[in-house]
């Protein structure tokens, strides 16, 4: 957690800017957000989980935010709203803003010929520039990235240190693109010709929106032929797998771990746990939501919840229902065989 050295808000200037209900005194001053269990005096802490609820009476906090169900268990000044945890990201990134690198280009920086960026852009150490790449302006480049020739990096994005984007490539605004992410390297394009593994010269382009965040050591193949796409408000968290010609649509998120493989489109507003997995050449329709280490290898076409995994059990009892499996087509056997037996038994009967 950050230290208090930076500028601090009273809860009427929180609401002021965010809404919500005031109740109790607004003067009281916020230096940090913290959890219940953990806040102290200048803290702000919030109610999101009904699970926490005991916490609230013995919080040390300064003030918190609530739904109206739990305003008559909170005992210090607090805010109604009716998204408290959203309330919550608002006031931390408020006390909490990035930092910020000064304008300019560092002397180790290579920039190539033709190369664009603009005079507000920050150009960190040992950064590579391909020929002919736009930098727009308030963009910061960390310390060893690779830009590609002709590659966009919109206005006001950031990639943290040592990204590597390859040629080509679109970068929308306000885009965060963690360290380790390599976006733009081929699809893994192959023909084979009598057992032998043909290289398919991989084309496309990635094309990324506004406001997305893309998560460290993440990978994004440019596309075979079309470009592969993330639309504005993608969040994909560490280690994600996005493969040649798979399209993202807007304000969907990824968990850590989930592969994505090639040709798959995938709608808006989903959400995908951790480690599912998707194959490739589906559809997936808008407001999906795929559960943690789900194996989907159809199209989805309607809206909901789906899964496929098996949870946790003891070591003993998964063996005892894994060998049980692999009779389960002569047990589906004998029951359509007592079925048919049954159904001639009730017609002779009748």
């Amino acid at each position: 957690m950050r230290d208090y050295a930076q500028p601090q808000f009273s809860l009427a200037e929180i609401v002021e800017r965010f809404g919500g209900e005031l109740v109790g005194d607004g003067s009281v001053a916020i230096r940090q957000v913290a959890t219940l269990s953990s806040a102290g005096e200048g803290h702000f802490s919030f109610l999101a989980n009904p699970k926490y609820r005991s916490q609230l009476s013995s919080t040390g906090a300064s003030a918190v935010v609530v739904a109206q169900a739990d305003k008559e268990l909170a005992r210090i000044p607090h805010i109604l709203s009716t998204n408290p945890y959203a309330y919550y990201a608002r006031v931390a990134a408020l006390l909490n803003p990035p930092d910020t690198a000064p304008p300019g280009i560092h002397a180790t920086a290579v920039v190539g010929k033709d190369a664009e960026i603009a005079a507000s852009a920050s150009i960190g150490p040992n950064v590579v520039v391909g020929d002919g790449a736009v930098i727009g302006e308030y963009a910061q480049i960390g310390a060893g990235c690779f830009i590609g020739a002709h590659t966009e990096v919109g206005t006001q994005t950031r990639f943290y240190p040592n990204v590597t984007v390859y040629h080509g490539c679109l970068i929308g605004e306000r885009t965060i693109v963690h360290s380790g992410a390599v976006i733009g390297s081929d699809g893994f394009g192959l023909a084979n010709e009598k057992g032998c593994w043909l290289k398919i010269p991989q084309i496309g382009r990635v094309r990324i929106g506004n406001d997305v965040e893309i998560g460290a050591n993440t990978t994004i193949d440019r596309g075979a032929l079309d470009d592969t796409v993330i639309e504005d408000g993608v969040k994909l968290d560490n280690q994600i797998q996005i493969a040649h010609n798979v399209h993202i649509g807007a304000h969907t998120a990824m968990a850590g771990c989930v592969g994505v493989a090639g040709s798959t489109r995938i709608g808006s507003h989903c959400t995908v746990a951790g480690s599912a997995m998707i194959i490739g050449h589906l559809e997936i329709a808008d407001r999906v939501n795929i559960s943690v280490g789900t194996l989907v290898t159809k199209s989805i076409n309607q809206p909901g919840t789906y899964t496929s995994s098996i949870p946790s059990q003891p070591h003993r009892d998964w063996l005892k229902n894994a060998a049980q499996l692999h009779h389960l087509t002569d047990l589906a056997e004998r029951v359509k065989q007592l079925e048919q037996k049954l159904s001639q038994l009730e017609g002779k009967s009748s």
